[in-house]
Order: structure tokens, then C-alpha cells, then sequence
């Protein structure tokens, strides 16, 4: 599947099913591959996955085997990124090696009249209320903290859009930024 050969997988597929593999293990991988291997290039590969392994549970053998054999061959010629893995290990490293932070003032909740007092959400700018529902310049990190740059999606499948987004909102912070 990783070598997006769909004849390949299939092989490898029915070599293991014939050889006793359980289906379910076969099935949990592939929804793996989904996530890993696939990710946002093509994020409709995780329900196909997650699909198959539902159908085989309500058919079984043999009959479950065929969803199994047509998420195979979907996840085969998906297009492929791992840059949601590669950030989200970067961000869990970053964590361990970081430590905790505490939670910006303004982006914290404020349920009680105390906690507004303490400033809880205080110029906390709601994204659905500006341009292009974004809030340009506006920091989610804690404070003191450079923004990392983990996820960085690829020019395959979807992603090539995400990247685009993504750069188009970056400009905008850049120009939010600059009128401060």
C-alpha cells in the first residue's frame, strides 16, 4: 500500500489472510496507514479504512474480506503524507522537552464572574467575527513562546490546498503584524 501498488497489496492481503492472519489486525493496520502514511493528502482514506474494518465485523469471513480488499486498493493509490505524523512526534518532543506552560489569559475561559475578574478571556478576538474568520496577528501559544512550524503539508492531494490556505493566512498575520 505504501509503495502505492494496488496489485501488490491485494497479493500481500490475501497471502496473510491465507495464512491465518486475523482480519482484525489486518483491519486496525490499514486504519493506521489511513492516518500515518495517507493522512490530509487524502483524509477520506481514514473512513474508507475505518469503514472496512466495520463491515468485516458485521459480515465476517468471507465475506467481510471483500471491504477489507477494497480499502487495500483505495489506501494503495490514496495519495500519500505523513506530515501530520512527522508534526504531531515533533510536537509531542517539543512537549516533553518543554515542559508546561501556562494558558494565555485571553484564550482562557471564563465562566465565573471571578475568573473575569483575573482577566480569563479578555481581548479574546472570536474568529468567526473577522475577515475571512481568522483572526490575523492573533497568537494561540503561551506567551513567550515561538510559533513552531510542525505541520508542514505537502504539495499531494489535498494538502496542496491546505498549504495554500495555510500560506494565504500567514501573510495575513505578516500584514497584522506589521500595522501594530
Amino acid at each position: 500500500m505504501r509503495g502505492s501498488d494496488p496489485d501488490a497489496a491485494l497479493y500481500w492481503l490475501v497471502r496473510m489472510l491465507d495464512g491465518g492472519v486475523d482480519p482484525r489486525y489486518l483491519a486496525r493496520r490499514m486504519i493506521r496507514m489511513a492516518s500515518e502514511d495517507i493522512g490530509l493528502a487524502d483524509p477520506r482514506a481514514l473512513d474508507v479504512a475505518i469503514t472496512a474494518a466495520d463491515v468485516y465485523e458485521r459480515l465476517g469471513t468471507p465475506e467481510g474480506e471483500l471491504a477489507l480488499a477494497e480499502c487495500v486498493v483505495y489506501l494503495a493509490v490514496a495519495a500519500k503524507s505523513n506530515a501530520v505524523y512527522v508534526a504531531y512526534n515533533e510536537a509531542r518532543a517539543f512537549v516533553q522537552q518543554d515542559g508546561t506552560r501556562p494558558v494565555p489569559l485571553h484564550i482562557r475561559n471564563a465562566p465565573t464572574k471571578l475568573m473575569k475578574n483575573l482577566g480569563y478571556g479578555r481581548d479574546y478576538r472570536y474568529a468567526h467575527d473577522e475577515d475571512e474568520g481568522y483572526a490575523a496577528g492573533e497568537s494561540y501559544f503561551p506567551d513567550g513562546m515561538e510559533r513552531p512550524n510542525w505541520y508542514r503539508p505537502t504539495d499531494r492531494g489535498l494538502e496542496s490546498k491546505i498549504r495554500e490556505k495555510l500560506e494565504h493566512l500567514r501573510s495575513m498575520d505578516d500584514k497584522a503584524k506589521k500595522l501594530k
